[in-house]
């Protein structure tokens, strides 16, 4: 099974680049965060062949999306946690599974209403524990987990890198259940990101910061064979994360 997440800042602008890559790598499930469109204005060319597609929009900010390829789950059921706001989470329910694409906020408009949805993003994960389901979150958390997920050069006390976001993190895996499956498989890596400035070529030179996971649950964490963030993939400044399980 393979488990995919991008947040392609504007699905408009890298419709092309999606299809190509989906039809290469087809996994089973594929979150996507920061469409930046409604429904009515994504591309044709985002239909992927197999997939059962849902988009989760409002215009030119946020926006998520969930593609389940048909073979693996025909009877997907698709809805929203009640603390969805901005179009910033979708999660499919698939037999004893929830696969979840979310966006959270950046904070640096409203550090509060980032640390307020990281809260209820915690409970959410508990309580999906609390069912006996097991959870796959995928997205863009737009928190760098320790200072090894970030580029020395770009390491300094800064939204995303602060203690108490990297704590409410540790709380959302903990309370969760769930693994850190990138940083698992990559216990030692020091250039394992996944975003980078759109500028001074920072992508290119890989001066970036990890902000973009797949959360498991234990038990799926365990059947985790790779994990690789692909910097090499389309124009976004953010890198496609694919998760294989066994």
């Amino acid at each position: 099974m393979k488990v995919a997440t991008w947040n392609v800042n504007g699905i408009r602008a890298r419709h092309e680049q999606f299809a190509r890559w989906a039809e290469v790598e087809r996994p089973e499930v594929i979150c996507l965060q920061e469409i930046k469109a409604k429904l009515d204005q994504i591309p044709q060319s985002c239909s992927i062949e197999g997939y059962t597609c849902y988009w989760h929009g409002a215009g030119g900010y946020s926006g998520v999306g969930l593609h389940v390829r048909g073979d693996f789950a025909a009877n997907a059921a698709y809805s929203h946690p009640d603390f969805d706001h901005e179009t910033r989470i979708v999660q499919a329910e698939i037999e004893d599974t929830v696969f979840t694409s979310v966006y959270v906020p950046n904070g640096g408009k409203d550090f509060d209403a980032k640390i307020a949805f990281i809260h209820s993003l915690i409970g959410y994960a508990a309580g999906i524990r609390a069912r006996g389901r097991k959870l796959v979150l995928c997205g863009d958390m737009n928190i760098a987990r320790s200072d090894a997920d970030v580029h020395p050069k770009e390491r300094k006390r800064v939204i995303g890198q602060l203690p108490e976001e990297r704590a409410l993190l540790e709380r959302l895996l903990m309370e969760g259940g769930l693994v850190d499956v990138g940083r698992m498989l990559h216990p030692d890596a020091d250039d394992y990101f996944t975003w980078w400035a759109p500028w001074r070529n920072m992508k290119e030179r890989n001066i970036g910061w990890r902000l973009d996971y797949v959360l498991a649950s234990e038990e799926l964490a365990k059947r985790a064979v790779s994990c690789p963030s692909q910097r090499e993939i389309g124009t976004s400044d953010h890198a496609p994360v694919v998760a294989t399980f066994t």
